[in-house]
């Protein structure tokens, strides 16, 4: 007779298969890494102005715990930071905090930062005669903001992220930013370590917030991840990077013929799935050679390499240097 329990039990297995992960970016930035290289415990006298140069594959965190501050990008639009605002730049790019939107400014490298512990520093420019309440105060960090394969993402954030669009959200961010603005003036003992995990919080909480508000007005690779089908391809890559796909099994993945489907991968994210694999794997690579330290040979066999210099030309192909100049830089 006709199992109809059967039925469902295998219609259940197969719409399982079919349906993607409920929140496929969210499940994929598990790996996100965003980590202070340094800080800065800003406090100056108005009128100011500090400039912030460009530094490649680091973004840039600003805290104001007393303001207002202005945010001038390279671009010439400007942003009014007040107390308890935060900012981040996911990647990084020239840009000023200013007193008064059309001041000058100084490069930040240029200013003597006297050491708090490993990783922050303190800058003072005050005027003497000024009271202290007048000054403003930032707690600025640079970071590292790793998304392994995930890095397309990185280029369809905005220029600016502000955390005031959360707020509303996720009010649980709220505490964060009075704890910042607290340590910040009160410099108790400690605090310096505790405003620079604070901010790696803060950063990794809007990161999350625009994610899980839909990314904005991010299309292309994002919609990648929504298609349905083209999404279960998506993830099949980021879960087994080192293995030596076919086209041919791709497609059976999004259950489309290979034409379609590589017309489809193109369409959306705008490279073909060989080119996307190729930098998914060079992406993970200088991550493991770089910050974890891992042998390049180990590197190359994990990623599905047969020989270390068959993976060695790719990489450099795709990153611009040699894995061997990307753990040395590291150091």
């Amino acid at each position: 007779m006709f199992d109809r329990k059967s039925e469902t039990q295998s219609d259940m297995r197969t719409q399982a298969h079919i349906q993607p992960p409920r929140d496929l970016v969210s499940e994929l930035l598990l790996g996100m890494r965003l980590n202070g290289v340094h800080y800065k415990r800003i406090q100056m006298t108005p009128p100011f102005g500090i400039g912030f140069g460009a530094v490649e594959g680091r973004a840039q965190f600003h805290f104001v715990a007393r303001g207002p501050v202005f945010l001038r990008t390279a671009g010439g639009t400007v942003q009014t930071l007040d107390t308890h605002d935060a900012v981040l730049l996911p990647r990084g790019g020239r840009h000023k905090l200013l007193s008064a939107p059309d001041l000058p400014s100084r490069d930040i490298i240029t200013y003597e930062a006297i050491p708090l512990c490993e990783s922050v520093g303190a800058i003072t420019a005050c005027k003497g005669e000024t009271c202290r309440t007048k000054d403003a105060l930032i707690f600025s960090g640079c970071m590292e903001f790793d998304l392994g394969g995930m890095h397309p993402l990185v280029g369809l954030m905005p220029e600016v992220m502000h955390v005031g669009t959360l707020l509303g959200r996720q009010p649980e961010i709220l505490p964060m930013l009075e704890a910042m603005q607290r340590e910040t003036c009160m410099q108790r003992a400690g605090y310096a370590g505790i405003l620079a995990r604070l901010a790696d919080v803060v950063s990794a909480s809007i990161v999350r917030g625009w994610v899980e508000c839909g990314c904005g007005d991010a299309t292309g690779w994002v919609d990648a991840l929504r298609d349905p089908r083209l999404g279960r391809v998506i993830a099949a890559l980021h879960r087994d990077p080192g293995r030596d796909w076919t086209v041919a099994e791709l497609a059976a993945e999004m259950g489309s013929s290979r034409s379609v489907f590589a017309e489809r991968f193109l369409e959306v994210t705008g490279m073909t799935p060989v080119r996307y694999l190729t930098e998914l794997r060079m992406q993970l690579a200088a991550q493991w050679i770089g910050r974890e330290k891992m042998p390049i040979e180990s590197v190359a066999h994990r990623l599905g390499y047969g020989s270390q210099a068959a993976f060695s030309r790719a990489f450099k192909r795709v990153i611009g240097r040699s894995p061997g100049a990307v753990r040395a830089t590291a150091l």
